[in-house]
C-alpha cells in the first residue's frame, strides 16, 4: 500500500486500493505521478435485488450465504472478496458487472525532480 492510501485508512478506517502511474521523462528527468483511488459503487446491486422484490437487505444474508460484515461492507460500499460476489451473483443469477462498478478516481497529480 502506498502512503497516500494508508494516510487514508487511518483517517477513514477504510482500505483504500490505489492505482499508481508514474510517468518519467528522461529529457527534462522529471517524474508526474498519478495517484488513483479504486472505488466500488454496489448500487447496481441494490437496484437489482430491490426489482426482485426484496426490500429488506438482511435477507441477502441468507440468499446468498453471506455473513453479516460483508453485508455491513456492501452498504458502506468497501471492496469484498471475490467469493462473496460469486456468491450473490449466484443468488442474484447475474454476472458482476450487473452487481458493481468499480471507478478509478484521479486523487493526486505531482511532478517530482530527479536528481
Amino acid at each position: 500500500m502506498t502512503p497516500l492510501c494508508d494516510k487514508l485508512l487511518q483517517i477513514t478506517g477504510i482500505k483504500i486500493f490505489c492505482e499508481i502511474v508514474i510517468f518519467y521523462t528522461l529529457k527534462t528527468q522529471s517524474c508526474d505521478i498519478i495517484i488513483y483511488i479504486m472505488q466500488v459503487d454496489y448500487t447496481k446491486l441494490w437496484a437489482r435485488y430491490k426489482e426482485m422484490g426484496h426490500k429488506n437487505k438482511t435477507d441477502l444474508i441468507e440468499m446468498a450465504g453471506i455473513s453479516t460484515n460483508i453485508l455491513a461492507k456492501l452498504t458502506k460500499g468497501e471492496f469484498i472478496s471475490m467469493d462473496s460476489i460469486q456468491r450473490i451473483c449466484k443468488a442474484l443469477n447475474c454476472d458482476v458487472g450487473d452487481i458493481c462498478v468499480i471507478n478509478k478516481v484521479e486523487d493526486q497529480k505531482e511532478q517530482k525532480w530527479l536528481q
